[in-house]
């Protein structure tokens, strides 16, 4: 027979929190006095919370509280689920606009000869084209430190060469044994 040791303690069952209502509705609205707005109401103002509760009950509609930190709180007489669906969509859109900006790296030596520059550039500009941010950078190993000014050099061509498709974001700048450069692509 076998022995199985458990590492730590037990954990006890927590029972899942139901998550609060990010608004306050109908009778959760705990203030005497609330302003109402909305396109459904005819005299728009500060109305006692009874009289309000008394409007959305007539439309058959809730009473959500839309902004409890005002002086009194603003309140709109609307159909809660629907609100509540109109705003999911609505963040849905704001995050699908969102664009994810890519990077793509292009790395070169400091005597890069010139059919691997060639190539480079093709990848480069393919990547430009894509809409990808391109990150450029020399590699310097050991005393190829000495040769800062050519990787400087061919950046600098690369951006030239490069120019029909993208705008240099950042110049060539020495970081440790890197010089780095960013290329972002013109807008369409």
């Amino acid at each position: 027979m076998i022995a199985i040791k458990r590492r730590g303690p037990r954990r006890k069952f927590q029972p899942r929190k139901e998550q609060e209502p990010q608004h306050r509705i109908n009778h959760k609205i705990r203030v005497p006095q609330i302003r109402l707005v909305g396109d459904n109401i005819e005299n728009p103002g500060v109305y006692p919370l009874r009289d309000a509760l008394k409007i959305a009950d007539e439309m058959e509609l809730d009473l959500v509280e839309i902004s409890p930190k005002a002086d009194p709180p603003v309140c709109k007489i609307i159909d809660y689920s629907k609100f509540l669906y109109q705003q999911k969509k609505k963040q849905k859109e704001m995050k699908a606009k969102t664009t994810k900006v890519v990077v793509k790296e292009i790395r070169f030596g400091p005597q890069t000869d010139e059919h691997d520059f060639q190539f480079k550039l093709k990848h480069a500009e393919k990547f430009l084209q894509d809409g990808a941010k391109v990150k450029a950078f020399v590699f310097f190993k050991g005393r190829s430190i000495l040769f800062k000014d050519q990787g400087e050099i061919l950046l600098l061509r690369l951006a030239t060469e490069l120019e029909e498709w993208g705008t240099v974001e950042q110049m060539p700048k020495l970081e440790g044994k890197r010089m780095t450069m960013f290329i972002s692509p013109k807008k369409k």
